[in-house]
Order: structure tokens, then C-alpha cells, then sequence
């Protein structure tokens, strides 16, 4: 297939391969894929709950970034995080706030005590519903965002011969059923499907190359045709169209 503007193809494709990733910073891509905001502010959420007395938890931290944008923090703050190469850099930035990083395994069963947190926030992590209704306060609060099972499917529809997504199940009624299971009170909901707009084929790269379990097997040089593709197609149109999945949940232990 002839590719359009092969060199542009080449040089995007080999920059977002050698580009670094650390923490959780899409910095990289900033201007080149443009995500639709949800109609309700996560962030803003969060501090809205938050109270200097508190017990507060941070799940899937990732390098801090979301966490300390809710500063001023309370004072007994932990953050956890899983994957290795993250929690230096979570470190870094979160123990200068005052909080407390501790490395885990999973999600499955936490190193807290009992009813010790009034406040457990998670942004795109996964987690355990009865292990969190156990780790917080008669009262205390669940806030997340997750991203759902339909989330860049059409990524999967171009590339893959057999579009299969590994979290496909993931939606808002599997967690809010799983939550209220384990004794949680939903306080509010949501479902939504922003746009996102994709302007070079480097930047779908870079994104299928962090986000390794959108396409499970992908990689540039199995891919290639595709992908050629689809870069002819943002060459002609100007841009990719796609559609994110994401949901909120505030879950109260009753």
C-alpha cells in the first residue's frame, strides 16, 4: 500500500517508540490526542469531600500527578501504587506533601487496618469492592473514575482482524453491583463517552504502546499495514475520530 507522506510516517512512528514514559505524564501527546472532558470534574469532586481530619487513600497512584493536585492534602494521606518504575517518581512528588507511598501487588487485599480510611479515591485503578468496604470508616466515602469496556474500541475494529478488548465487561453496572454486594450505598453515577481526537499516527503509537492492553499483541512492526491505514486516513481527513468510555461512582459504606 503506498503510504502518503512516508517520511512523516516514518519519523512519527520511530519518535513515539523511543519516547520515554514515566510516571503517569501523557505530556508527549499534548496537542496531538485531544480528549473530550466528561461532563462532571473528578478533581473537583474529590476535593470537595476532602476534610483536613481526615484518613485519606489514593489508589493506582501512578507518579502522584492526580493526587497532588488536590492539595492541601490531609495530613494522614497514603497513596499506593504497583507498577515498579512508579513509585519513585510517586515518591518524589508526594512525600514532599506529606504522603505516605506504599508499594503493592495488586489490589486484591490492602495493608490497612480495618475501618481505617474515611476517604479512598481511585482514578482509573483497579480494585476489590469487599476489600475496600473493609479498609473504610462506617460512613467513608469511595470516589472513582474508571475507564470502561467500550473505551477506543474503533482502535481495536482498525487494527485487529477480530477487534477483542481483554476489559470489555468492565461497566458501571458490573461495579455498582459489585459495590452494593459489598455493602456500599451509591451516591451518584455516571456513563459517558467522550470524543477523542487523534492528529498523528505517532501519537496512536505512543498510546498503544503505554496502554498495553487496548491491543495486547500490538506492536508497530506487526501492525504496520494497519496503521498505514489509518495515517493515510488522518492525512486525508485531517484527524482520527474515536470515543473513550469512562464512569463515575461515589459509594458510601453504609
Amino acid at each position: 500500500m503506498e503510504i502518503i507522506n512516508r517520511e512523516a510516517f516514518e519519523v512519527l512512528i520511530a519518535e513515539a517508540l523511543n519516547q520515554e514514559f514515566s510516571g503517569w505524564d501523557f505530556g508527549f501527546l499534548a496537542n496531538r490526542w485531544q480528549e473530550e472532558s466528561t461532563s462532571w470534574d473528578y478533581p473537583k469532586i474529590v476535593r470537595s469531600h476532602i476534610k483536613p481530619e481526615y484518613s485519606m487513600l489514593d489508589m493506582d497512584t501512578g507518579g502522584g500527578e492526580v493526587l497532588s493536585s488536590f492539595r492541601p492534602l490531609p495530613q494522614n494521606t497514603y497513596a499506593t501504587e504497583g507498577y515498579v518504575p512508579n513509585v519513585p517518581v510517586a515518591k518524589n512528588r508526594l512525600e514532599p506533601l506529606g504522603v505516605k507511598i506504599v508499594q503493592v501487588w495488586g489490589n486484591d487485599i490492602l495493608p490497612f487496618a480495618d475501618g481505617y480510611f474515611d476517604l479512598v479515591t481511585n482514578r482509573h485503578g483497579s480494585f476489590m469492592a469487599h476489600e475496600l468496604h473493609r479498609i473504610i470508616k462506617p460512613g467513608g466515602l469511595f470516589i472513582t473514575q474508571q475507564v470502561g469496556g467500550e473505551n477506543n474500541f474503533k482502535l481495536n475494529q482498525l487494527l485487529q482482524e477480530k477487534p477483542e478488548f481483554i476489559y470489555s465487561h468492565w461497566t458501571l453496572n458490573l461495579a455498582v453491583q459489585q459495590l452494593t454486594d459489598a455493602g456500599f450505598q451509591i451516591l451518584e453515577q455516571k456513563d459517558e463517552y467522550p470524543e477523542t481526537t487523534v492528529l498523528d499516527i505517532g501519537a496512536l503509537v505512543f498510546h498503544l504502546k503505554v496502554i498495553q492492553w487496548q491491543i495486547t499483541d500490538f506492536s508497530a512492526e506487526k501492525y504496520h499495514d494497519k496503521l498505514v491505514e489509518i495515517h493515510n486516513l488522518i492525512q486525508e481527513q485531517g484527524c482520527l475520530k474515536i470515543r473513550s468510555h469512562r464512569f463515575l461512582i461515589v459509594a458510601k459504606k453504609s
